[in-house]
């Protein structure tokens, strides 16, 4: 297969992405993200819509998606249409599960203020003892 227009090298999206080139091959190796094309010379070169699959990707891995369900996404995205109610099911389970983790963290996140201001009231008054 032949550079498309527009196709981008590893080095670039690496750069874009903040993936090292390392991980940028593994994730193609490991079907986390589709067989990239190449140049007549054997280079990967990349298209807008491989950088939108590995945005997407990036989301789910930063939102704590696992690799194994990642990888099952991935194989749904290539299965194309009979596969869409797996591909709705499967982020909509990760979503439920990341508003819940977001909940929890909103909850320590009081907990920690609440624990702030007791400490700050502490302060204030030590400080006005010593005056």
């Amino acid at each position: 297969m032949g550079a498309r227009e527009g196709s981008l090298p590893i080095a670039e999206v690496a750069r874009r992405t903040g993936l090292s080139k390392d991980t940028l091959r593994y994730y193609e190796k490991a079907g986390l993200i589709e067989a990239v094309n190449r140049s007549s010379g054997g280079q990967r070169r990349y298209a807008a819509s491989d950088l939108d699959w590995l945005a997407f990707r990036l989301r789910l891995r930063v939102t704590g998606m696992s690799i194994a369900d990642m990888k099952r996404f991935a194989q749904l995205r290539r299965a194309g249409d009979p596969s869409v109610r797996d591909r709705v099911e499967l982020p909509g389970a990760h979503r439920h599960a990341l508003v819940e983790h977001i909940s929890a963290l909103q909850g320590h996140l009081a907990a920690l203020d609440a624990k702030i201001r007791h400490y700050g009231s502490l302060d204030e008054q030590a400080g006005t003892e010593t005056s």
